[in-house]
């Protein structure tokens, strides 16, 4: 397995993979790697000749006042995790490699950012959509994977990527949980051992939704109030939100209809952690 940490280098492997007519996965990552991400790695291998791992801590997606000094790197064991999973290139460029002095474009996409975790994180998704835009730029993938714990995250990519007519499939995995239901994530490692209990109140708020749908009740605010109450009655929680809406258009709805995106984002002591499910009304 490859580590490449050059823009230059990165095209050069996949000009080299072309002429040879192999196809192209892309997972992109910011490290830490879990379960979860493997999974994805796993399928990408599944369906493409060359799975290419990016590893980068993207500055852009974090607010002022987020975790990204302190978010989790491990590139060693990373690399061992993805040599296993099968991953020919792990993509680890520096800061300044992506956003070199003078660098001054971004990315923006109206609608469906501007709710969820797009109203409480300012610039989160100008700074994942300019990072994927150019990670799609640099690599060229056929395809490209995502899991679906980033639902808004992985709605307003399948945006861009339709806008902009880009030539990638997105190939959307479903959550990856742990045995009690918690979704992977890489800020779990943020939990003390009485945090990690706590945050199994978020699984299983999701969990009494689906069970109030498929006992008739379709009312969009009854649903909501019973999973904040639900919340509410963990002392360790702190809601940032959980919001219903349509899917995929994000839009603002009164009555669950045939499908609809229950999402929350929860604070656990210090660590946000979000996760959703689709309801089907």
């Amino acid at each position: 397995m490859k580590i490449i940490e050059t823009i230059k280098d990165m095209k050069f492997f996949v000009q080299q993979a072309k002429e040879k007519g192999l196809s192209i996965g892309l997972v992109p990552t910011m490290g830490s790697l879990h379960e979860g991400h493997l999974t994805l790695m796993r399928q990408a291998k599944k369906e493409c000749d060359v799975v290419v791992v990016s590893i980068f801590v993207n500055p852009t997606q974090f607010g002022p006042n987020e975790d990204y000094g302190k978010y989790p790197r491990d590139l060693t064991g990373d690399s061992e995790q993805a040599s296993k999973a099968g991953v020919e290139v792990i993509f680890h460029p520096q800061v300044q490699e992506m956003y070199p002095k003078g660098y001054n474009s971004f990315i923006e996409i109206d609608g469906i950012t501007q709710k969820l975790c797009g109203l409480s994180r300012p610039g989160h998704f100008r700074g994942v959509a300019t990072i994927v835009a150019k990670l799609l730029n640099i690599i060229q993938p056929d395809k490209a994977f995502f899991g679906q714990k980033d639902a808004q995250q992985v709605l307003v990519l399948q945006r861009m990527v339709s806008d902009l007519n880009m030539n990638v499939i997105l190939e959307i995995v479903p959550i990856v949980r742990e045995r009690d239901g918690l979704a992977m994530s890489s800020r779990n490692a943020f939990l003390s051992e009485e945090e990690r209990g706590a945050a199994l109140i978020l699984y299983r708020s999701l969990q009494l939704a689906q069970q109030l749908v498929a006992k008739g009740e379709l009312n969009v605010e009854k649903v909501k109030h019973q999973v904040i109450m639900n919340i509410q009655g963990e002392e360790r929680a702190q809601i940032d939100y959980v919001e219903i809406h349509s899917y995929p258009l994000l839009e603002n709805v009164d009555v669950i209809g045939e499908k609809a995106l229950l999402a929350l984002a929860v604070r656990i002591g210090n660590t946000r952690l979000i996760d959703n499910i689709i309801l089907e009304g």
